[in-house]
């Protein structure tokens, strides 16, 4: 079976087949009817190519720079948890087959892998997602481990004042194993009424977060500030008025706020509010190299891949991993010779059609 040639959407069907239910649920599932959770992949669906021809695609350069980093293609791998649950090597599995591909993961909190450990796996790019908490002393500790671990960029999780109501996760009791960089939060997380991870965030994350926070982050580290979970251009200009580096569109993989928009179906507004001040990147859906196209058409700068990743994780470990990016790689190179691109460059809004537009052009 593992020398068969999988495509991306077979890797989530091996990994249902090789997990308990409980932990195939957690990665799967998201919040309430789980609404939001297939507009994430329909949204993409809605929006169509609209491919040029007679041009010069013998030579395709997918290579993008981000905060001032060169990458090999705008994919990077999103932060997602508990890897150790999809593979015994875990996260470090992951940030490996993401450095062989010239990747930057983005280490998630809840990593089952330390901050050290995954920064000692091997030599390449990586950013961290922090949760700001009420113990501040914690969130400022963690910071600083992550400047000393060689880390370069902060993405600020901001969608999650509580947690979403995962009902997979309550009616499964899902047990979450132990956060491997919070040695400080002595926090009892066993739950009798539901998941461990609702205990968990009730008793740990700072619901009075708000925009004066981005200061107090600032002034703790010099990293590049990043504001993950942002659907709406009002609050992407106060993004940019705070002063951090970039904004990922994000709707928590649909596991946050049941009913929030796709990721794909509002990036184009959140890229025409920061006027290109700063980069925009879109998490939330990702299936194939034409997702990608499309996102770049709208205006992305990249976009992040995090189920994909899990589940190929699960299905073969960190070769698994590196075969979804790889994937996702070819597809894209594919998309845009037949879109007429050479480069991401290339790539621009007339090289899409939303709804709204083909809505439009019928009147």
């Amino acid at each position: 079976m593992l020398n068969k040639k999988f495509f991306i959407n077979e890797f989530q069907e091996l990994a249902r087949q090789k997990l308990p239910k409980m932990y195939y649920d957690y990665f799967k599932g998201g919040a309430e009817d789980q609404y939001s959770l297939d507009e994430n992949i329909k949204g993409f669906q809605r929006i169509m190519l609209r491919p040029r021809v007679l041009l010069d695609v013998k030579n395709i350069n997918m290579s993008t720079n981000l905060l001032g980093y060169d990458l090999h293609s705008p994919i990077i791998v999103a932060p997602t948890g508990s890897h150790k649950l999809a593979h015994p090597e875990g996260e470090i599995a992951t940030a490996r087959a993401a450095a062989s591909c010239n990747s930057i993961m983005v280490l998630s909190f809840s990593s089952t892998c330390t901050l050290e450990e995954v920064a000692s796996s091997c030599n390449a790019i990586r950013f961290f997602q922090l949760y700001v908490y009420r113990r501040r002393d914690v969130t400022e500790s963690i910071v600083k481990r992550a400047e000393r671990s060689g880390f370069k960029a902060i993405v600020l999780t901001v969608d999650t004042p509580r947690l979403g109501r995962r009902e997979a996760d309550i009616k499964n009791k899902m047990i979450i194993p132990k956060v491997a960089n919070y040695e400080l939060l002595s926090v009892d997380i066993n739950s009798k009424d539901g998941s461990n991870l609702e205990a968990f965030a009730d008793e740990t994350f700072d619901p009075s977060l708000s925009w004066k926070d981005i200061q107090w982050l600032k002034s703790i580290t010099a990293l590049p500030i990043l504001l993950k979970g942002v659907l709406t251009g009002e609050d992407a200009r106060k993004a940019v008025e705070a002063g951090v580096s970039g904004i990922i569109v994000s709707n928590h993989g649909a596991r946050q706020l049941d009913y929030s928009p796709a990721p794909i179906s509002v990036v184009e507004e959140v890229v025409q509010a920061v006027s290109e001040a700063i980069p925009v990147l879109l998490d939330g859906g990702v299936r194939r190299g034409t997702d990608v196209f499309k996102a770049l058409a709208l205006g992305a700068k990249a976009v992040m891949i995090g189920r994909p990743v899990v589940f190929g994780l699960a299905a073969q470990g960190g070769n698994g991993v590196r075969k979804v990016i790889e994937m996702l790689n070819g597809e894209l190179e594919l998309t845009m010779a037949l879109a007429g691109c050479s480069t991401v460059k290339e790539i621009t809004r007339s090289h899409v059609q939303t709804l709204g537009g083909r809505l439009r052009s019928s009147l």
